[in-house]
């Protein structure tokens, strides 16, 4: 008789009997759980403690069916069982950090990603979250990243003469090559500092394509790299005729009606910006528009709310990282691993976030090997050009 019909039979017993199912199902999940030796410790100071306990013990009726159940089952679980620890523990996991979330949420103002953010600048200002491997590569401190993010907040009052768009919660967009990560990562954090949503479009999008995204976003500002001053002036007339102000995040711009915020960003104050600017916002509020590949049709913005962005941030820690670690991502900025899970989850968490501009399957774990990496971030094309090339020295 398998295990689980014998469960079965005994239950049906105990039903048939009258009696309560609880006391051998205790004693069994206890055994289970704890192991022998633990649960005939626990079994024998209660039966030394049985004269206070005695209020409380069920019938001898059931005490026998748990006794029998022990003995008729084995001491180990079945094997579908054996997670069960591990999986309780990550469900419980999943409710802490959702409760968490909501309670962050619900205060006013809101205690957002930035929040977490800049009470880290403040306290760890010359820790280094970010590790760039691209052109002039460097680490780079809380302390930097917060003054880029404050200076990019004053550089576009600057330039656009007011905030008011932005702070009515218009979005913006960001047209970036990696080489220009840590430029961007400043933007970014100092348009979320004003509680405006950012969409992230994909470097590569050109035409129709680079249009719709713009403008299914709502934005009212689009920053884009100088690199890509084709893509831009492609559909730069469109965009200016829904009144689309856009900018090369250069010192200069070589494209008639585009500014250049380059030297707005330079000599920009780095005071700090007041967290009250962005209270208007709530849990369902976006925050970032990620796009889709645009395989079958144009690309399709996928909103990413304040709330759903902590939840996926927090994943890094659900999956048992922690400070300490060293993550390493190869992953674009408009890809929700690359932006949200790695960048954001280490911001928030505390731990490193290794950046590489681009995939190199040759150099993959001489990064990790140079860098202590203990955690990467992948998607599963990442691994299989892993597995399938050879190691060689960078």
């Amino acid at each position: 008789m398998g295990i689980w019909l014998r469960l079965a039979f005994l239950l049906l017993l105990l039903l048939g009997l009258g009696q309560s199912a609880w006391p051998a199902a205790v004693a069994l999940a206890l055994r289970w759980l704890l192991g022998d030796s633990i649960f005939c410790v626990l079994l024998g100071l209660a039966m030394l403690a049985r004269p206070w306990l005695y209020p409380w013990m069920p019938n001898w009726l059931s005490l026998v069916a748990a006794a029998l159940m022990l003995a008729v089952l084995p001491a180990r679980p079945p094997p579908g069982l054996r997670w069960l620890p591990a999986d309780l523990a990550y469900v419980f996991g999943i409710l802490h950090l959702g409760l968490n979330i909501k309670a962050r949420m619900s205060r006013r103002p809101p205690n957002t990603f930035v929040d977490t953010f800049e009470r880290r600048a403040q306290a760890q200002p010359d820790r280094a979250p970010l590790v760039w491997k691209g052109p002039g590569g460097r680490s780079v401190t809380f302390r930097e990243l917060d003054e880029r993010a404050c200076q990019a907040v004053w550089a576009l009052k600057a330039e656009l003469g007011s905030l008011t768009g932005l702070l009515a919660g218009e979005p913006a967009a960001l047209l970036v090559l990696p080489s220009q990560t840590i430029l961007a990562l400043g933007l970014w954090l100092g348009l979320a500092k004003l509680g405006c949503p950012v969409a992230w479009i994909n470097p590569h999008a050109r035409g129709a394509p680079l249009l719709h995204s713009v403008l299914s976003s709502g934005a009212q500002l689009l920053v884009v790299d100088p690199d890509l001053q084709e893509n831009l002036e492609e559909v730069l007339p469109k965009l200016q005729a829904e009144n689309i102000r856009c900018f090369y995040l250069s010192h200069s711009s070589p494209t008639p009606g585009v500014g250049a915020l380059g030297a707005a960003l330079d000599v920009a104050p780095t005071d700090p910006v007041p967290a009250d600017l962005r209270a208007r916002i709530t849990s369902k509020s976006p925050a970032l528009f990620i796009y889709t590949s645009g395989t079958t049709g144009l690309p399709k913005p996928a909103i990413v709310t304040q709330e759903r962005l902590l939840q996926i941030c927090k994943m890094l820690s659900l999956g048992g990282v922690t400070a300490d670690d060293v993550v390493y991502t190869v992953l674009p900025l408009y890809h929700v691993m690359g932006l949200i899970l790695g960048i954001l989850g280490c911001l928030e968490l505390g731990a490193t976030c290794v950046l590489a501009p681009k995939f190199s399957a040759s150099c993959f774990w001489d990064d990790c090997r140079q860098h202590g990496v203990t955690v990467i971030l992948y998607v599963g094309e990442v691994l299989r050009y892993l597995c399938n090339t050879p190691q060689v020295r960078c």
